[in-house]
């Protein structure tokens, strides 16, 4: 047991329900991305309060603290705060039920379907104990809580203010995420674990007509009809068998009523892939199939592509990951498991890889163990409620205890390593 997961220990039982507290209140009070004014104002009040140095409306609604305990490292802890577009079915007492205006000016539900009320308690409570036990560390810790990570917006959006509000560059980025898994159960991998992602939106535009005089009519509706179907053949016959890709068409939206041929089509797709040249070729791939069955179709004029979000990969540095799985196997034995690639995605590297340092990025299990433990007997895995679900809804019970020791003993590797050690300084 490092010395800060050591500090824990007696504090636990004394945070819990403070905690538990936190955790409820955000849950039934979720904001949209870029929105999160509450849940920044929360997060902030707290760190003053514990004397860090707090600064608000980095990019938006980001919150940053600064604690400086003599020399060391600076290192940086980081929690997303927004919450999703969509209605809560958990059926919880605390569950949401919340509305809110998205982008597009419609009302939409709101919920936390992705854990991210989660992650900002537990980015509090390790504020907290790091806080109280300042006599076993050394270094500055930063803890960041992060706008927007659902649109792919807020780390870009941070980075932006970084330099003109002054604050310092991490010399190492720590982060974590709550996903279907055993509670109790941490997962961390070198190099990729999580997928690059991009989603676009494609405008078709074709030439409305009466249904029924089609000869008059540049039809977008059998246009998109047949772009779907030809962009599905990227990944079955453009991919090699062994590159991991994913491309989805979620929304193709077309017309008003059965007789009238509409003048466009729009299609929403997202793509994930592992491999920087696998994602240039999807991505070229699928506007030169959209310009030619434009082109096939005698289109008016070219489609219009319009980019919705983009998240790199992210790739943790394998020395930085080797110090983090190190304290893991230290702190959970064999609770601490290697974990595959996920097709999720994230922001989170934006940091790191804008400034040049090394990041981990691990997933901490948040499915109670016995039903985890039967579905995995079952070969039902895939029916378990996961993020992005109504019904995702984490066991508390181990899950907020291990992300805080998750998060501490992570932390205790640079913050906690003697003065002499070597650090880590490629990215």
């Amino acid at each position: 047991m490092n010395p800060l997961t050591a500090a824990l220990e007696p504090l636990f039982a004394q945070l819990q329900p403070r905690l538990v507290e936190i955790y409820q209140d955000l849950h039934q009070h979720p904001e949209l991305s870029m929105q999160e004014q509450r849940t920044a104002g929360i997060a902030a009040d707290h760190l003053q309060r514990l004397g860090y140095v707090v600064t608000g409306g980095v990019g938006g609604t980001g919150v940053v603290g600064l604690l400086r305990n003599g020399d060391g490292p600076t290192v940086m802890l980081r929690a997303d705060m927004d919450a999703l577009p969509m209605a809560e079915q958990t059926g919880l007492p605390y569950a949401s039920t919340a509305t809110a205006t998205d982008g597009d000016g419609r009302t939409v539900g709101v919920a936390h379907s992705c854990g991210h009320d989660l992650h900002v308690t537990w980015l509090m409570g390790a504020a907290q104990v790091l806080a109280g036990a300042r006599g076993a560390w050394r270094g500055t810790l930063m803890v960041v809580f992060q706008p927007g990570e659902e649109t792919a917006q807020g780390a870009s959006a941070m980075i932006a203010d970084w330099e003109r509000l002054g604050l310092p560059r991490a010399e190492v980025v720590l982060g974590q995420h709550v996903m279907v898994g055993a509670a109790g159960t941490v997962s961390y991998r070198p190099g990729v674990i999580l997928s690059a992602a991009d989603s676009l939106k494609v405008t078709l535009f074709g030439r409305g007509s009466h249904g029924s005089q089609p000869q008059t009519a540049v039809d977008p509706v059998v246009m998109a009809a047949a772009t779907v179907m030809r962009l599905q053949t990227i990944v079955s016959r453009e991919v090699a068998p062994l590159d991991s890709a994913v491309l989805t068409i979620g929304a193709l939206q077309a017309g008003t009523k059965e007789n009238i041929i509409p003048d466009d089509a729009t299609l929403k797709l997202n793509m994930r892939t592992y491999d920087e040249a696998v994602r240039t070729h999807m991505l070229q791939a699928v506007r030169r199939i959209c310009c030619a069955e434009c082109d096939a179709s005698g289109a008016p004029r070219p489609p219009e592509f319009t980019t919705l979000s983009s998240y790199p990969m992210t790739d943790n540095d394998h020395d930085a990951t080797a110090r983090v799985a190190a304290a893991f196997h230290a702190q959970f034995g064999d609770n601490a498991l290697q974990s595959k690639p996920m097709s999720a995605s994230e922001d989170f590297s934006v940091f790191g890889r804008t400034w040049g340092v090394p990041y981990v990025f691990w997933f901490v299990g948040g499915t109670d163990p016995r039903a985890y433990a039967k579905a995995r007997a079952e070969g039902t895995l895939n029916t378990l409620p996961s993020n992005h679900s109504p019904r995702f809804a984490p066991v508390l019970e181990p899950t907020l205890k291990t992300g805080l020791q998750a998060m501490l003993s992570a932390a205790a590797a640079w913050l906690c390593a003697p003065p002499e050690g070597p650090r880590d300084g490629n990215a």
